[in-house]
């Protein structure tokens, strides 16, 4: 054998007992598993000691934004130091292929505070199969891809509020078809974000038969996590049934003041889904508070046209008072039906560093302490920084989040954005967290449920034949960790400090991670829908 981990507590991704066992890898995948009293133990040319280790599938990443980190930073610590080994990548409907050169620019604009400008990558690539294959060329750790449904309404109809016309959805269905056919798992949906908030429900159910034909999944951002939160659900589950797609709900949360001790009817609409036969699983990362762009915020009406058309109305004095009203007194959808709260609405990140001092600010501290109205604030912001900047908001509910990581259909997601100079600390701990701090400080889950929501739970959805399980033949994704010690290190106030208590990674039986330290090996390469034209 090449390697073998002596010694471990293997906790296998099924949910079930862990065991001690000694896990030999070779050829990048598990070549035998000899638990603790049953024979003799496997030599390797190289042995590695791991008693008081748990060991673990590598974590899944069900809702991530390395759509260009992946691409820009080898390293990648930000999840490998996490025991992530893999990120479904292209979420909330907006990325970077399929694409023209007159939608990339959009694009990149509109989620420039979800990923930088990407000025420092080459935009090699037009189609989805080109994209995978630039990931294939090595990155830190695997990456699936969902087909952006915004990104294709923008190639296909633009950016306007308006249905689309019989021969723009044909296209649609296209653009759909040749990413999934090209290795995409499924389609990604952003319903309030501009484009895919102008998409009416007939459009989604059309599309999601494309993917359903395919065997991928649709994951959509509802259209709204606030005061139409449990409307949205149900939509969405009804698109799963008219278009008998599989149904993956995004970071499934349910904020604002209005939800609090709502998630009970969320799971009890959930499960009536399941007992039905709705294929449907959902993620949610476990933390309180939001990470959005500050545009999102704005109206629907206001976002019409793409970033520059929104710019152009921040800039009109007539127009930026019904933009005002619309977010502070009515609740635009932008905000999800619910009238914004300044003071919830932290700066975590710009994309023009001249407007730093903002971050780390609430919209309503830095207008209190520039004498100014919060919405003045915020749309000099949005104007200096070209819609780039991101905030969080704090509007989480606790007892809301640990009754949606129990249920029998969570996965985990961290919906990290790893740009900004004060990004969310989900995206560094999510994973450290939830073994840190819902497993062994408050018990909400078992090790053994926590891992299996982390790992095989996710790889299932995925219909990934051979990861997510510590099991002889499987790959390799491994994560070796101390139950006694794993914790989130990043925080709010220093989101990027990295976790404790996970030694070793591993990336088709490579140590990506050895010793608390990044190796530099690039093992990592995109993850294909099985079938698809590229190989699996």
């Amino acid at each position: 054998m090449e390697l073998v981990l002596r010694g471990t507590h293997v906790v296998d991704g099924t949910g079930g007992p862990a065991y001690r066992a000694d896990v030999a890898v070779s050829d990048g995948r598990i070549a035998e598993i000899r638990r603790e009293g049953d024979g003799p133990r496997p030599g390797g040319r190289r042995v590695v000691e791991c008693d008081g280790l748990a060991l673990a599938p590598g974590f899944v990443d069900m809702h991530a934004h390395s759509d260009l980190a992946l691409l820009r930073d080898p390293d990648h610590s930000a999840k490998l130091a996490q025991g992530v080994t893999l990120e479904v990548i292209g979420q909330d409907g907006l990325s970077y292929a399929p694409v023209d050169d007159r939608t990339l620019e959009g694009v990149r604009q509109a989620i420039t505070g979800w990923n930088g400008d990407g000025g420092d990558v080459d935009f090699d690539w037009r189609t989805v199969g080109e994209y995978l294959d630039r990931l294939d060329r090595g990155i830190a750790v695997n990456a699936a891809y969902l087909v952006p449904h915004g990104t294709v309404r923008a190639m296909a109809v633009g950016w306007e509020d308006r249905p689309a016309a019989p021969g723009e959805l044909e296209r649609m269905r296209r653009l759909v078809a040749e990413g999934l056919e090209q290795g995409a798992v499924g389609m990604s949906s952003g319903l309030t974000y501009v484009p895919g908030m102008y998409a009416p429900d007939s459009e989604l159910v059309e599309l999601c038969r494309v993917v359903a034909s395919y065997g991928g999944y649709h994951c959509p951002h509802h259209r709204s996590y606030g005061a139409g939160a449990l409307e949205a659900y149900a939509q969405m589950v009804e698109v799963a049934r008219a278009s008998g797609c599989a149904l993956h709900l995004a970071h499934a949360t349910v904020n604002f003041p209005v939800n609090a001790g709502r998630a009970p009817e969320l799971l009890a609409l959930l499960d009536a889904a399941l007992d039905d036969g709705v294929d449907l699983t959902l993620d949610s990362y476990p933390y309180l508070p939001g990470c959005t762009t500050l545009a999102a915020l704005l109206p629907s009406w206001a976002a019409e046209g793409g970033p520059g058309a929104a710019l152009d109305r921040l800039r009109d004095p007539a127009v930026c008072a019904r933009i005002r009203h619309a977010m502070e007194v009515e609740g635009s959808d932008g905000c999800h039906g619910v009238p914004v709260d300044w003071d919830t609405v932290e700066v975590s990140g710009v994309a023009d560093p001249a407007l730093s001092g903002y971050v780390g600010r609430t919209v309503a501290r830095a207008a209190a302490e520039r004498g100014e109205e919060p919405f003045e604030v915020a749309r000099r912001l949005l104007l200096a920084d070209r819609l780039g900047t991101t905030v969080l908001q704090h509007v989480g509910h606790e007892g809301n989040v640990r009754a949606v990581m129990r249920h029998r259909a969570h996965t985990g997601g961290s919906d990290g954005i790893l740009v900004g100079d004060r990004p969310h600390p989900r995206a560094y701990g999510t994973f450290p967290h939830y073994l840190g701090r819902y497993v062994r400080e408050l018990g909400v889950l078992s090790l053994e449920e926590c891992v299996a929501h982390l790992s095989g739970r996710p790889a299932a959805r995925l219909r990934l034949p051979d990861r997510g399980l510590v099991r002889e033949g499987y790959r390799a994704d491994l994560v070796l960790f101390d139950p006694a010690a794993v914790a989130a290190g990043a925080t709010f106030d220093s989101p990027r400090t990295p976790p404790v208590g996970i030694p070793h990674v591993l990336v088709g039986g490579r140590f990506a991670v050895e010793d608390g330290r990044r190796t530099g090996v690039l093992a990592g390469r995109s993850v294909r829908r099985a079938g698809s034209r590229a190989g699996a």
